[in-house]
Protein backbone atom coordinates (compact mmCIF):
# COMPACT_ATOMS: atom_id res chain seq x y z
CA UNK A 1 0.00 0.00 0.00
CA UNK A 2 2.14 3.10 -0.93
CA UNK A 3 5.50 1.17 -1.44
CA UNK A 4 5.27 0.89 -4.90
CA UNK A 5 6.45 3.38 -7.76
CA UNK A 6 3.10 5.13 -9.14
CA UNK A 7 3.69 7.68 -11.83
CA UNK A 8 7.65 7.93 -11.16
CA UNK A 9 6.96 8.16 -7.83
CA UNK A 10 7.56 6.52 -4.76
CA UNK A 11 5.85 7.37 -1.40
CA UNK A 12 8.62 6.26 0.91
CA UNK A 13 6.71 8.31 4.03
CA UNK A 14 4.08 6.46 4.20
CA UNK A 15 2.86 5.72 7.63
CA UNK A 16 3.80 2.16 7.48
CA UNK A 17 6.99 3.45 6.94
CA UNK A 18 6.91 2.44 11.16
CA UNK A 19 6.08 -0.92 10.60
CA UNK A 20 9.26 -0.91 8.49
CA UNK A 21 11.81 1.04 11.21
CA UNK A 22 10.04 -1.17 14.01
CA UNK A 23 11.45 -4.57 12.32
CA UNK A 24 14.44 -2.88 10.93
CA UNK A 25 15.20 -1.95 15.13
CA UNK A 26 14.36 -5.72 16.12
CA UNK A 27 17.13 -6.68 13.24
CA UNK A 28 19.70 -3.70 14.70
CA UNK A 29 19.22 -5.52 18.29
CA UNK A 30 19.90 -9.15 16.83
CA UNK A 31 24.05 -9.21 16.83
CA UNK A 32 24.04 -7.88 20.92
CA UNK A 33 21.69 -11.09 21.59
CA UNK A 34 22.82 -13.63 19.26
CA UNK A 35 26.28 -13.29 17.66
CA UNK A 36 27.95 -11.08 20.26
CA UNK A 37 25.93 -12.58 23.32
CA UNK A 38 26.41 -9.26 25.68
CA UNK A 39 22.59 -9.45 26.68
CA UNK A 40 20.26 -12.01 27.12
CA UNK A 41 18.01 -13.39 24.05
CA UNK A 42 14.34 -12.48 24.58
CA UNK A 43 11.76 -15.09 24.90
CA UNK A 44 9.40 -15.21 22.23
CA UNK A 45 6.34 -13.05 24.34
CA UNK A 46 8.60 -9.69 22.62
CA UNK A 47 7.70 -10.86 18.79
CA UNK A 48 4.66 -11.41 19.19
CA UNK A 49 3.86 -8.40 21.20
CA UNK A 50 5.63 -6.46 18.49
CA UNK A 51 3.64 -8.29 15.60
CA UNK A 52 0.35 -7.45 18.10
CA UNK A 53 1.11 -3.96 18.38
CA UNK A 54 2.08 -3.15 14.40
CA UNK A 55 -0.89 -5.63 13.55
CA UNK A 56 -2.85 -2.98 15.26
CA UNK A 57 -1.17 -0.16 14.06
CA UNK A 58 -1.87 -1.17 10.48
CA UNK A 59 -5.54 -1.83 11.35
CA UNK A 60 -5.67 1.99 12.38
CA UNK A 61 -4.18 3.09 9.23
CA UNK A 62 -6.69 0.61 6.71
CA UNK A 63 -9.53 2.74 9.17
CA UNK A 64 -8.26 5.58 8.04
CA UNK A 65 -8.43 5.00 4.64
CA UNK A 66 -12.29 3.42 4.83
CA UNK A 67 -13.26 6.40 6.72
CA UNK A 68 -12.13 8.82 4.66
CA UNK A 69 -13.33 7.30 1.54
CA UNK A 70 -16.45 6.61 2.66
CA UNK A 71 -17.47 9.26 4.54
CA UNK A 72 -15.75 12.15 2.97
CA UNK A 73 -15.06 10.78 -0.54
CA UNK A 74 -11.48 10.99 -0.42
CA UNK A 75 -9.11 8.67 -2.08
CA UNK A 76 -7.04 7.72 0.33
CA UNK A 77 -4.72 5.06 -1.30
CA UNK A 78 -3.19 6.35 -4.12
CA UNK A 79 0.45 8.34 -4.42
CA UNK A 80 0.64 11.87 -4.00
CA UNK A 81 -1.58 13.86 -6.61
CA UNK A 82 1.25 16.74 -6.84
CA UNK A 83 3.99 18.31 -5.35
CA UNK A 84 3.67 21.40 -3.87
CA UNK A 85 7.09 23.01 -5.33
CA UNK A 86 6.60 26.65 -4.64
CA UNK A 87 8.42 29.22 -6.90
CA UNK A 88 12.30 29.54 -5.91
CA UNK A 89 13.10 33.29 -4.30
CA UNK A 90 16.34 34.84 -3.84
CA UNK A 91 17.21 36.26 -0.65
CA UNK A 92 16.71 39.78 -2.29
CA UNK A 93 13.03 38.82 -3.45
CA UNK A 94 10.25 40.74 -1.25
CA UNK A 95 8.81 38.53 1.58
CA UNK A 96 5.09 38.52 2.58
CA UNK A 97 4.15 38.74 5.65
CA UNK A 98 3.35 35.11 6.40
CA UNK A 99 7.11 34.50 5.84
CA UNK A 100 8.39 37.13 8.07
CA UNK A 101 6.25 36.25 10.86
CA UNK A 102 7.67 32.29 10.44
CA UNK A 103 11.43 33.36 10.21
CA UNK A 104 10.63 35.58 12.60
CA UNK A 105 9.58 32.60 14.97
CA UNK A 106 12.30 30.50 13.63
CA UNK A 107 14.85 32.83 15.21
CA UNK A 108 13.10 33.49 18.40
CA UNK A 109 13.52 29.34 18.68
CA UNK A 110 17.48 29.78 17.65
CA UNK A 111 17.78 32.84 20.05
CA UNK A 112 16.31 31.04 23.01
CA UNK A 113 18.39 28.07 22.45
CA UNK A 114 21.57 30.29 22.55
CA UNK A 115 20.15 31.69 26.00
CA UNK A 116 19.59 28.46 26.95
CA UNK A 117 23.40 27.10 26.08
CA UNK A 118 24.93 30.17 27.82
CA UNK A 119 22.89 30.11 30.91
CA UNK A 120 24.20 25.95 31.46
CA UNK A 121 27.86 27.90 30.74
CA UNK A 122 29.15 25.20 28.56
CA UNK A 123 28.16 22.36 25.97
CA UNK A 124 25.99 19.96 26.94
CA UNK A 125 27.02 17.23 24.23
CA UNK A 126 30.76 17.41 26.11
CA UNK A 127 29.91 16.98 29.40
CA UNK A 128 27.26 14.84 31.15
CA UNK A 129 26.71 16.83 33.68
CA UNK A 130 25.33 20.17 31.71
CA UNK A 131 23.51 17.10 29.68
CA UNK A 132 21.57 16.55 32.52
CA UNK A 133 20.38 19.90 32.88
CA UNK A 134 20.00 21.34 29.75
CA UNK A 135 16.41 20.14 29.13
CA UNK A 136 14.96 23.38 31.16
CA UNK A 137 11.74 25.55 30.21
CA UNK A 138 13.64 27.66 28.04
CA UNK A 139 15.16 24.97 25.82
CA UNK A 140 11.26 23.51 25.48
CA UNK A 141 10.22 26.93 24.44
CA UNK A 142 12.54 26.93 21.99
CA UNK A 143 12.23 23.21 20.80
CA UNK A 144 8.05 24.26 20.57
CA UNK A 145 8.59 27.47 18.49
CA UNK A 146 11.78 26.35 16.23
CA UNK A 147 10.52 22.62 14.82
CA UNK A 148 7.02 23.76 13.46
CA UNK A 149 8.26 27.05 12.20
CA UNK A 150 11.20 25.49 10.05
CA UNK A 151 8.71 23.27 8.70
CA UNK A 152 6.14 25.23 8.14
CA UNK A 153 8.73 27.67 6.27
CA UNK A 154 10.06 25.01 4.60
CA UNK A 155 6.76 23.51 3.28
CA UNK A 156 5.64 26.99 1.81
CA UNK A 157 8.46 28.98 0.81
CA UNK A 158 11.50 28.19 -1.47
CA UNK A 159 14.20 30.66 -0.28
CA UNK A 160 17.84 28.72 -0.33
CA UNK A 161 18.58 31.28 2.70
CA UNK A 162 16.15 29.03 4.75
CA UNK A 163 18.27 26.04 4.61
CA UNK A 164 20.47 28.10 6.86
CA UNK A 165 17.91 28.85 9.63
CA UNK A 166 17.47 25.26 9.55
CA UNK A 167 21.58 24.19 9.65
CA UNK A 168 21.71 26.56 12.52
CA UNK A 169 18.98 25.36 14.34
CA UNK A 170 20.33 21.72 14.09
CA UNK A 171 23.62 22.29 14.63
CA UNK A 172 22.26 24.43 18.62
CA UNK A 173 19.79 21.59 19.65
CA UNK A 174 22.72 18.48 18.83
CA UNK A 175 24.78 20.94 21.43
CA UNK A 176 22.71 20.06 24.25
CA UNK A 177 23.87 16.22 23.83
CA UNK A 178 20.55 14.93 23.16
CA UNK A 179 20.13 12.59 20.31
CA UNK A 180 16.46 12.73 19.57
CA UNK A 181 15.98 16.58 19.04
CA UNK A 182 18.27 16.70 15.93
CA UNK A 183 17.05 13.64 14.35
CA UNK A 184 13.55 14.54 14.98
CA UNK A 185 14.98 18.48 13.41
CA UNK A 186 16.52 16.52 10.16
CA UNK A 187 13.96 13.78 9.65
CA UNK A 188 10.69 16.10 9.88
CA UNK A 189 12.65 18.64 7.09
CA UNK A 190 13.31 15.78 4.61
CA UNK A 191 9.68 14.63 5.28
CA UNK A 192 8.64 18.19 4.60
CA UNK A 193 10.67 18.47 1.61
CA UNK A 194 9.83 15.40 0.07
CA UNK A 195 6.12 15.97 -0.23
CA UNK A 196 6.48 19.99 -1.07
CA UNK A 197 9.22 19.82 -3.54
CA UNK A 198 10.53 17.56 -6.67
CA UNK A 199 13.15 15.99 -4.68
CA UNK A 200 15.87 13.43 -6.66
CA UNK A 201 15.99 10.13 -5.45
CA UNK A 202 20.30 10.72 -4.51
CA UNK A 203 19.27 13.74 -2.25
CA UNK A 204 17.06 11.67 -0.41
CA UNK A 205 19.42 8.97 0.09
CA UNK A 206 22.28 11.47 1.02
CA UNK A 207 19.69 13.05 3.71
CA UNK A 208 18.69 9.84 4.88
CA UNK A 209 22.62 8.52 5.09
CA UNK A 210 23.32 12.21 6.93
CA UNK A 211 20.79 11.41 9.73
CA UNK A 212 22.35 8.25 10.11
CA UNK A 213 25.63 10.16 10.67
CA UNK A 214 24.32 12.77 12.75
CA UNK A 215 22.60 9.63 15.22
CA UNK A 216 26.13 8.12 15.90
CA UNK A 217 28.24 10.65 16.07
CA UNK A 218 25.82 12.82 18.80
CA UNK A 219 24.86 9.32 20.40
CA UNK A 220 28.67 7.65 20.68
CA UNK A 221 30.26 11.75 21.87
CA UNK A 222 27.49 12.03 24.41
CA UNK A 223 28.32 8.58 25.89
CA UNK A 224 31.60 8.92 26.12
CA UNK A 225 31.50 12.39 27.99
CA UNK A 226 29.76 10.24 30.71
CA UNK A 227 33.06 10.28 32.60
CA UNK A 228 31.70 7.09 34.96
CA UNK A 229 30.73 4.90 32.07
CA UNK A 230 33.40 3.04 29.71
CA UNK A 231 32.73 1.48 26.74
CA UNK A 232 34.53 -1.17 24.23
CA UNK A 233 32.26 -0.72 22.08
CA UNK A 234 32.69 1.04 18.92
CA UNK A 235 29.66 3.52 17.26
CA UNK A 236 27.86 0.99 15.61
CA UNK A 237 27.83 -1.82 18.31
CA UNK A 238 26.76 0.64 20.63
CA UNK A 239 23.83 1.34 18.46
CA UNK A 240 23.33 -2.63 18.26
CA UNK A 241 23.56 -2.52 22.20
CA UNK A 242 21.09 0.26 22.91
CA UNK A 243 18.28 -1.18 20.43
CA UNK A 244 18.61 -4.72 21.88
CA UNK A 245 18.76 -3.52 25.87
CA UNK A 246 15.57 -1.26 25.08
CA UNK A 247 13.89 -4.40 23.64
CA UNK A 248 14.89 -6.29 26.81
CA UNK A 249 13.29 -3.77 28.88
CA UNK A 250 10.06 -4.30 26.70
CA UNK A 251 10.25 -7.87 27.51
CA UNK A 252 10.36 -6.49 31.43
CA UNK A 253 7.77 -4.45 30.59
CA UNK A 254 5.32 -6.96 29.05
CA UNK A 255 6.20 -9.18 32.43
CA UNK A 256 4.85 -5.72 34.88
CA UNK A 257 1.91 -4.80 33.09
CA UNK A 258 -0.19 -2.34 34.23
CA UNK A 259 2.50 -1.56 36.88
CA UNK A 260 2.22 2.09 36.75
CA UNK A 261 -1.67 1.80 35.90
CA UNK A 262 -1.84 5.09 34.63
CA UNK A 263 1.09 7.12 36.62
CA UNK A 264 3.41 6.92 33.68
CA UNK A 265 1.12 8.75 30.98
CA UNK A 266 0.37 11.46 33.89
CA UNK A 267 3.82 12.08 34.36
CA UNK A 268 4.79 12.22 31.09
CA UNK A 269 2.11 15.12 30.32
CA UNK A 270 3.09 16.96 33.86
CA UNK A 271 6.69 15.84 34.80
CA UNK A 272 8.24 18.73 33.14
CA UNK A 273 6.59 21.21 35.16
CA UNK A 274 7.02 18.88 38.59
CA UNK A 275 10.55 17.96 37.76
CA UNK A 276 9.75 14.18 37.60
CA UNK A 277 10.85 12.03 34.85
CA UNK A 278 8.16 9.50 33.09
CA UNK A 279 11.41 7.35 31.67
CA UNK A 280 12.81 6.91 35.80
CA UNK A 281 9.05 5.23 36.35
CA UNK A 282 9.82 2.96 33.28
CA UNK A 283 13.28 2.47 35.05
CA UNK A 284 11.64 1.84 38.48
CA UNK A 285 8.81 -0.56 37.13
CA UNK A 286 11.18 -2.87 35.06
CA UNK A 287 14.45 -2.78 36.89
CA UNK A 288 13.29 -1.88 40.64
CA UNK A 289 15.99 1.15 39.75
CA UNK A 290 16.05 4.24 40.05
CA UNK A 291 17.01 5.37 35.82
CA UNK A 292 16.29 6.87 32.66
CA UNK A 293 15.49 4.25 30.65
CA UNK A 294 13.71 3.61 27.39
CA UNK A 295 11.00 0.72 26.61
CA UNK A 296 10.16 1.04 22.73
CA UNK A 297 7.07 2.77 21.97
CA UNK A 298 5.50 -0.20 23.13
CA UNK A 299 6.79 -0.29 26.52
CA UNK A 300 4.58 2.59 28.29
CA UNK A 301 1.40 1.98 27.37
CA UNK A 302 1.77 -2.22 28.16
CA UNK A 303 3.16 -0.33 31.94
CA UNK A 304 0.16 1.48 32.42
CA UNK A 305 -2.54 0.09 30.85
CA UNK A 306 -1.59 -3.67 29.74
CA UNK A 307 -1.89 -5.46 26.34
CA UNK A 308 -5.64 -3.37 25.56
CA UNK A 309 -3.76 -0.02 26.10
CA UNK A 310 -1.07 -0.71 23.80
CA UNK A 311 -3.88 -2.13 21.36
CA UNK A 312 -5.50 1.37 21.74
CA UNK A 313 -2.31 3.50 21.55
CA UNK A 314 -1.08 1.70 18.36
CA UNK A 315 -4.80 2.04 16.53
CA UNK A 316 -5.09 5.28 17.22
CA UNK A 317 -1.29 6.45 16.02
CA UNK A 318 -1.73 4.53 12.92
CA UNK A 319 -5.08 6.18 12.18
CA UNK A 320 -4.20 9.69 13.02
CA UNK A 321 -1.04 9.89 10.60
CA UNK A 322 -2.53 7.99 7.76
CA UNK A 323 -5.21 11.03 8.31
CA UNK A 324 -3.20 13.81 8.71
CA UNK A 325 -1.09 12.02 5.23
CA UNK A 326 -3.77 11.88 3.22
CA UNK A 327 -4.80 15.59 4.00
CA UNK A 328 -1.01 16.69 2.62
CA UNK A 329 -1.44 14.90 -0.06
CA UNK A 330 -4.20 17.44 -1.17
CA UNK A 331 -3.27 20.86 1.30
CA UNK A 332 0.24 20.96 1.60
CA UNK A 333 1.60 23.84 3.68
CA UNK A 334 0.92 23.68 7.39
CA UNK A 335 -0.21 20.01 6.51
CA UNK A 336 2.72 18.46 5.31
CA UNK A 337 4.63 20.39 7.66
CA UNK A 338 2.61 18.33 10.97
CA UNK A 339 2.82 15.12 9.56
CA UNK A 340 6.15 15.39 8.90
CA UNK A 341 6.69 16.24 12.59
CA UNK A 342 4.76 13.51 13.53
CA UNK A 343 5.96 10.75 11.43
CA UNK A 344 9.64 11.91 12.21
CA UNK A 345 8.35 11.84 16.08
CA UNK A 346 7.13 8.63 15.85
CA UNK A 347 9.74 6.87 14.78
CA UNK A 348 12.05 7.89 17.23
CA UNK A 349 9.06 7.00 19.46
CA UNK A 350 10.55 2.98 17.93
CA UNK A 351 13.23 3.24 20.45
CA UNK A 352 12.57 6.23 23.14
CA UNK A 353 8.68 5.23 23.54
CA UNK A 354 5.41 8.00 23.90
CA UNK A 355 6.96 10.00 27.06
CA UNK A 356 7.40 13.32 25.64
CA UNK A 357 4.88 15.91 26.74
CA UNK A 358 6.12 18.16 23.41
CA UNK A 359 5.66 15.72 21.48
CA UNK A 360 1.86 14.64 22.68
CA UNK A 361 1.75 18.81 22.13
CA UNK A 362 1.91 18.43 18.43
CA UNK A 363 0.04 15.40 17.98
CA UNK A 364 -2.85 17.54 19.94
CA UNK A 365 -1.96 20.35 16.96
CA UNK A 366 -2.03 17.34 14.16
CA UNK A 367 -5.69 16.05 15.35
CA UNK A 368 -7.07 19.90 15.66
CA UNK A 369 -6.12 20.07 12.15
CA UNK A 370 -7.39 17.41 10.90
CA UNK A 371 -11.07 18.27 12.39
CA UNK A 372 -10.73 21.57 10.92
CA UNK A 373 -9.97 20.04 7.62
CA UNK A 374 -12.95 17.65 7.75
CA UNK A 375 -14.99 19.91 9.44
CA UNK A 376 -14.71 22.97 6.72
CA UNK A 377 -12.73 22.06 3.84
CA UNK A 378 -13.76 21.51 -0.20
CA UNK A 379 -13.38 18.18 -0.17
CA UNK A 380 -13.79 18.13 -4.01
CA UNK A 381 -10.71 17.17 -4.62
Amino acid sequence: MNFNFKNGNLDLFNPLIIVVMAILFLIIAMPMWYFYQELPSPNLDLYIYIGLGLLFFIFGVFSSNYLLSKKFKIDATSSPKKIFNPEELSLSDSYSKKELVLVGLVLLGILLQIINIAFLGGIPLFSATLKAKAATKIWLISYIIFLPSINVLLARFNRKSHYLLLLIGLVLFALTGYRTTPIAIMLSALITLYYTRDVDVKYIILAILAIAVVLLAVGFIAVQAISWQHWSLNPIELVSYRAAFTLNILSKAIENQCATMGNLFYTTLTGFFTHSDARVLVGQATLGQVHSITSTIFGPALLDFGIVGMIIQMLLLGFILKTLHSIQNYKKEIFTAFYGILLAQTIIWIETGPTDVVVWLFYLIGILLIIHFLRGANHEI
